[in-house]
């Protein structure tokens, strides 16, 4: 129960509890229970002060000092809290719904199950606070630091993050489906089992998250005056918003599809070095080469990255000399990837046996295998047997996909 000495003097008002405060440091205040609904405690001292089921619903507590106080299970419905200290705070379970908190420091507050829904977090600091499990649907938390809080389970629906830091953030098995992620930095957040659907992540910055048993449905990557554009993947989301708005990148992959060259072989010695020679090479001639290593790494999207790689190139130099995984490789990747192939293989190994099955099949962009005696031999051969037939054939084969279709007249 509450000192009812202590809830006398502070409703005498701020500035006679302050001085008593001021006189008494040692004395934590018990105004645990108290009925302090909609009293004027602006800027009132309450450091590590009792107030456990305190009512204070209204109450005006703007920059008041309630460092390591013990609000959990209070009402604090609509309270005025705007720049006041609860670093350390203990408001577990604790009534905050519609309560405004605008720029608040609640770092290390244990806000654990609290009822915070449509409460104002704006500019607050969060910093490893717990909220675990809390209310915080249609909550505002724009340009908050939240950077290492804990909102595992938390309900966040509709939740406005705009702007705000979320570096390592716990967000795991949380309900976002809704809520506004624009311009959120987003680093190191752990996202495992959270529910994404419909958020608005325009602007987010996004890297390193842990997405294990997300959902990320219909991500928005659009602002709100445009029209709205949907991904499944926060983490791809900047790419293509960037694909479809942004002149520059357009360029980029334009410019890798007219002067890249993808360089695939094995990283051993001795083949290396060939892929290095070309690569030296192509550089001199103004192309843009990439060197992958075709020794399969401990990874599902190896055959992918190959592809994408390839769809993005001029044309495609393959060292399948003694070659372990390419041919596996290549025929996931070759019919699929409309580019010209030159394999080349040193003089004396033989070809693997699906290469010719792969020229017969696609020879319209695989060329037959050219045998080098020599990486000289090679390097001299390399404008006329490599380059300028693939730059021939592309042109060929981009007239083709140009091509419209004209249909007949009987």
């Amino acid at each position: 129960m509450a000192n009812k000495k202590h809830v006398a003097l502070l409703k005498q008002g701020v500035a006679a509890w302050n001085a008593w405060r001021h006189e008494n440091r040692t004395i934590s205040p018990n105004l645990s229970g108290a009925d302090l609904a909609r009293a004027d405690l602006r800027g009132a001292y309450l450091l590590g002060a009792d107030l456990r089921r305190a009512i204070l619903s209204g109450a005006n507590l703007s920059k008041a000092n309630l460092t390591k106080a013990n609000l959990s299970g209070a009402i604090l419905s609509e309270t005025d809290l705007r720049g006041a200290n609860l670093s350390d705070a203990d408001l577990r379970g604790a009534n905050l719904s519609e309560a405004n908190l605008r720029r608040a420091d609640l770092s290390k507050a244990n806000l654990r199950g609290a009822d915070l829904v449509e409460a104002n977090f704006w500019a607050a600091n969060l910093r490893k606070a717990d909220l675990s499990q809390g209310n915080l649907i249609q909550a505002t938390l724009t340009r908050g630091n939240l950077s290492g809080a804990n909102l595992a389970r938390a309900k966040l629906g509709q939740a406005n993050f705009d702007g705000a830091d979320l570096t390592t953030a716990n967000l795991s098995k949380a309900n976002l489906a809704w809520a506004s992620l624009q311009r959120a930095v987003l680093v190191g957040t752990d996202l495992t089992g959270a529910d994404l659907t419909r958020c608005r992540i325009y602007g987010v910055s996004a890297w390193r998250l842990k997405l294990k048993r997300a959902k990320q449905h219909n991500l928005i990557i659009t602002r709100q005056d445009e029209p709205a554009i949907t991904v499944d993947d926060i983490e791809v989301a900047q790419f293509v918003y960037l694909l479809l708005h942004n002149e520059k990148i357009r360029n980029v992959i334009d410019t890798v599809g007219k002067k890249g060259v993808l360089l695939l072989g094995r990283f051993i010695k001795g083949r290396i070095e060939i892929l290095e020679r070309l690569r030296e090479e192509l550089r001199n001639r103004g192309y843009l080469p990439i060197i992958f290593n075709f020794d399969k790494p401990e990874t599902k999207n190896f055959t992918e990255t190959v592809r994408l790689l390839a769809g993005l190139s001029h044309f495609v130099i393959a060292d399948v000399t003694n070659p372990k995984s390419a041919p596996l490789e290549l025929q996931a990747t070759v019919p699929e990837v409309m580019v010209p192939f030159r394999p080349i293989i040193q003089k004396g190994e033989k070809p693997f046996a699906m290469l010719e099955d792969l020229w017969k099949q696609h020879r319209d962009w695989v060329f037959q295998p050219l045998y080098y005696s020599s990486p000289d031999a090679l390097i001299k051969a390399l404008d006329k047997k490599i380059i300028n037939p693939a730059k021939a054939r592309f042109a060929e084969l981009l007239a083709r996909k140009a091509e419209k279709m004209k249909g007949e007249h009987v």
